[in-house]
């Protein structure tokens, strides 16, 4: 039996430039989510202020998600990735534009609101590209013997940047204020631009064909729909993010429930993706692709039941300890649909599929964010984050009891199938 490689993917060079690029990318995203919900909730002091976040970006997420599938199968992805960051670095510099006008306190409260809701929209927009086309860059920088290390490897390097940009973001609000976090979020931004430039341009798989974009796009949800083990685990991560998830109301919590300011904001934002650095040492050692399903059911489990936690604790650390394990739970479950997901997608389908998934779990983020936000004003924050982890052990063990073939699945066979075609 071969021996397993933990670090497979990492002997690619143009892969470690694209985990540093995503990482820098990822790590002023997070920094920059954490800022704008801390300056919109500041200026308007209302939960659902920060609802109206998460619906101003998943609005267009969503419904331009399948076209950005359809562009993404018919473009080179490298250059496609390099415009999607030109486009959020313009996004990052009008942000810290805008900040300055705060400071100087030359427009009013309400237009700067606005302009921030408007700036979030663009960047929904730019969100349902980014999924498919980064989905898509990874199949070709390595190959399909490595895809199960590689999804670890990017789904953790995603964790780990969120971890850091969030404990950042919090952290810096309060040593620089919002305006020179923006611009340092700016900085990274263009630096992750120069490293995307290091990669070289990938072939088109897509074949050109006379097929219209309704046959197109009919065709990747055909696929999501009619596969039972890719349909279980988009929805149990969908539900999981929809109602599970409290980011969005993170600041109430940190400001009304435990009283601890911006820094402890911060934590908290750090503590849900933080568990992910101990996924990542786990799951390069540790084959996730034997009882695949088992595990990813057990994993949805105890997401929920750590946000059931997170939402009865008053200990500031007990809540830190909760977000810890569920984000264990959620990092383990994004890397296992992530490589369900590039094992089960045909080449010439993986911007198609890969927007399907960001309509799933992507965009759930956002819409997550308006029900948390709308949750916790009609029932407080807490109790809204209790609904919500309940409704996520609810859905689990329905899947469990209704889709056999998602209980019972098994990658390795996949992997053996996968490694007969190389050879």
């Amino acid at each position: 039996m071969e021996k397993r490689d933990p670090y497979a993917a990492l002997r690619f060079k143009e892969f470690n430039i694209f985990l540093i690029a995503r990482f820098a990318l990822v790590f002023g995203w997070s920094m920059q989510f954490v800022v704008i919900e801390w300056q919109v909730y500041s200026l308007t002091n209302d939960e659902l202020s920060l609802g109206i976040i998460g619906a101003c970006e998943f609005i267009p997420a969503f419904f331009m998600a399948p076209f950005a599938g359809h562009i993404v199968d018919r473009k080179e992805k490298r250059n496609l990735f390099a415009l999607c960051i030109v486009l959020f670095s313009l996004i990052s510099f009008c942000l810290y534009w805008i900040t300055s006008i705060s400071v100087e306190q030359s427009w009013s409260k309400t237009t700067i609101l606005y302009c921030i809701y408007a700036l979030v929209f663009f960047g929904g927009i730019l969100r349902a590209f980014f999924g498919p086309t980064i989905f898509s860059l990874i199949a070709l920088i390595v190959p399909k013997k490595v895809y199960p290390n590689a999804a670890t490897w990017s789904s953790s390097t995603w964790k780990g940047a969120a971890v850091t940009g969030a404990l950042f973001g919090g952290f810096l609000i309060a040593w620089m204020g919002v305006h020179y976090t923006l611009g340092l979020v700016f900085l990274l931004v263009i630096f992750s631009l120069g490293l995307v430039s290091l990669i070289r341009r990938k072939p088109i798989l897509n074949k050109e064909s006379q097929e219209s974009i309704k046959d197109s796009l009919e065709a990747g949800i055909r696929f999501v729909f009619t596969n039972k083990v890719v349909l279980g685990a988009l929805t149990l991560d969908m539900v999981a993010v929809l109602f599970g998830g409290a980011v969005a109301i993170f600041a109430v919590f940190a400001k009304d429930v435990l009283d601890v300011g911006s820094e402890g904001f911060g934590v908290l934002n750090a503590a849900l993706s933080s568990g992910s650095i101990l996924t990542m040492l786990a799951t390069t050692y540790l084959p996730i692709t034997k009882n695949t399903g088992k595990k990813l059911l057990f994993a949805a489990f105890g997401f929920g039941l750590a946000m059931i936690l997170f939402g009865m604790s008053k200990i500031f650390w007990l809540s830190v300890f909760a977000l810890f394990l569920a984000g264990v739970f959620d990092g383990i479950s994004m890397v296992i649909r992530q490589t369900i997901l590039q094992l089960k997608t045909p080449d010439e389908m993986r911007g198609r599929v890969g927007a399907v998934n960001s309509m799933f779990v992507g965009s759930s983020n956002e819409l997550g964010a308006l029900e948390s936000g709308i949750a916790a004003k009609l029932f407080g924050a807490p109790l809204a984050v209790v609904l919500g982890g309940t409704a996520t052990l609810f859905t689990v063990i329905i899947m469990n009891a209704r889709n056999k073939k998602l209980r019972a699945l098994d990658l390795t066979e996949d992997l053996k199938e996968h490694e007969k075609e190389r050879n």
